[in-house]
């Protein structure tokens, strides 16, 4: 379980994870829409599709390994278990937030987000 402050500290120490977990999932989309379109792309071809979904998949378990929950990866959704008034929350950060921002109680799930 993590504080407020503390789901904050991991996050911005895992953030440049995030950042190249995002590009590398552009990447990925890309390449898949060139090969699918023209057999061709710029950024190679299956065997770098296949390098690209290896470290997608190795980002995602390098956070997960952090306590991070990981809800979703287009968009990147994670959650941080923790505790607000005596409650289990998830302080919950979503693809496109600057911060970890917003919370929501376990059972109500992402339709509960609440900002802080």
């Amino acid at each position: 379980m993590f504080t407020l402050d503390e789901a904050r500290h991991l996050f911005a120490a895992v953030r440049p994870r995030i950042d190249e977990l995002i590009a590398a999932r552009a990447d990925l989309a890309e390449l898949r829409a060139d090969l699918a379109e023209d057999g061709i792309s710029p950024l190679g071809g299956l065997a770098e599709a296949k390098a690209l979904e290896a470290r997608l998949h190795s980002l995602l378990e390098e956070i997960a390994e952090q306590e991070i929950q990981v809800k979703g990866y287009a968009p990147v959704l994670l959650d941080f278990p923790g505790e607000r008034d005596g409650r289990p929350v998830l302080w919950c950060w979503l693809e496109g937030d600057s911060d970890i921002g917003w919370y929501h109680r376990v059972e109500c799930g992402f339709a509960g987000r609440r900002p802080l």
